[in-house]
């Protein structure tokens, strides 16, 4: 079926072009655009995500050695440094924002996982930010210290799906806690966060909308136990009590009954209290569950070792919020074709895989086929001996 195509633009197929082409309309990205259009750009963008390129220069440098294949991996026949350069510099970002949104519904439904460590009925999501430096000289609207640029990339991790569901790019001085004003909270479903969330008002509302919360307390909360609940202290727990808060502000801001449990990690021989509004789960479940917000941590680190985040090929916060969407958009394409062709490589090896095929014409669900290279029976061969050895 995909005989004679590149690699490259097998995978593009699995983007949704229609969903794509009515963004743009939108927001008329393509006005006044003769050749290089944002579907050009996005792919330009994208290849240079999956091949790791550096800069500008680096990715502009490996397209032109290809010229003569632009028409058939999608990036029309203007392709030059100015015209991506000015692209990324002058077409919104909202554009690759809502298509990347797209993709990250997509990649949740395609991955979702069934099986659970727990028995949950909502989902599960763990809530932080990661800090990306950059240069003030050349990134000036990015003040963070004196001396110092730098954007933060907040995230809410869907933990069944490994698949972030919410990103919000700002300054590096926003304070985490407000992305808790901009987040939208379902039923039923988890947020796992650290202590720089903790914000009674801000987490009443989350316990207002029927979610649940499970954070860890500060050392100075003062709490007022009512009764204690059943703890297992074989299995870590010291305690497990419910009780309300104490300080007036603290208690006027969250004026409902919590959950405050200790539990002694015997693997790192650390003790955490963690602070939740849920009843129902044991308090093994809980720490359980908070042990899941160190896979954010993994997506942030997996992110900037592999996708181009931390090297920026533009110099505007327009141009630098293109490139992390589209790092975004990179990273869903490869889960969402790991799924749908029933690979079961990781995403790190597929892009690895990836990274050095794009231009080959073998179909990519060859590529992506697991081999056990120990039942690869060689040919015998009957070799001529010679005398003497």
């Amino acid at each position: 079926m995909n005989q004679g195509k590149y690699i490259f633009a097998q995978i593009t197929e699995f983007l949704p072009r229609r969903v794509f082409d009515r963004i743009v309309k939108e927001h008329n990205g393509n006005k006044y655009v003769r050749s290089f259009t944002c579907w050009n750009q996005m792919l330009c963008m994208v290849f240079g995500q999956l091949t790791s390129r550096d800069s500008m220069r680096d990715l502009i440098l490996s397209l032109e050695a290809h010229r003569s294949k632009y028409y058939h991996l999608g990036f029309g026949t203007t392709v030059s440094r100015r015209n991506l350069g000015t692209a990324n510099e002058k077409r919104s970002h909202k554009i690759f924002e809502e298509f990347a949104y797209t993709l990250i519904n997509e990649a949740r439904k395609s991955c979702y996982r069934d099986e659970f460590e727990i028995d949950l009925q909502g989902n599960v999501y763990a809530l932080d930010s990661t800090t990306i430096d950059l240069c003030l000289s050349v990134f000036w609207w990015a003040e963070f210290r004196k001396n110092k640029g730098g954007i933060k990339l907040h995230t809410l991790y869907d933990v069944k799906t490994s698949v972030p569901s919410f990103l919000h790019i700002s300054k590096a001085s926003l304070h985490d806690v407000n992305i808790l004003d901009i987040l939208t909270y379902e039923i039923g479903s988890f947020y796992v966060m650290d202590k720089a969330y903790i914000d009674f008002e801000r987490l009443y509302t989350i316990h207002q909308q029927k979610a649940f919360f499970i954070t860890r307390a500060k050392q100075n909360m003062r709490f007022k136990r009512m009764y204690s609940m059943e703890a297992d202290k074989t299995k870590g727990i010291k305690y497990d009590q419910i009780g309300k808060l104490e300080v007036y502000y603290s208690k006027k801001d969250y004026p409902e009954k919590l959950r405050r449990i200790k539990y002694y990690d015997d693997e790192t021989k650390k003790e955490f209290i963690f602070l939740t509004n849920n009843e129902d789960l044991n308090a093994n479940e809980i720490a359980l569950l908070y042990k899941k917000r160190w896979e954010v941590e993994l997506f942030f680190k997996w992110m900037k070792q592999h996708l181009r985040i931390k090297s920026f090929w533009g110099t505007s916060i327009n141009a630098v919020k293109i490139q992390i969407y589209c790092a975004i958009i990179a990273y869903c394409l490869v889960a969402i074709i790991g799924n749908k062709l029933k690979s079961e490589r990781r995403i790190y090896e597929i892009l690895q895989i990836l990274s050095i095929s794009l231009l080959d014409k073998t179909p990519i669900i060859q590529i992506l086929t697991n081999l056990d290279y120990k039942d690869v029976k060689e040919q015998e061969y009957k070799q001529l001996k010679i005398n003497g050895f």
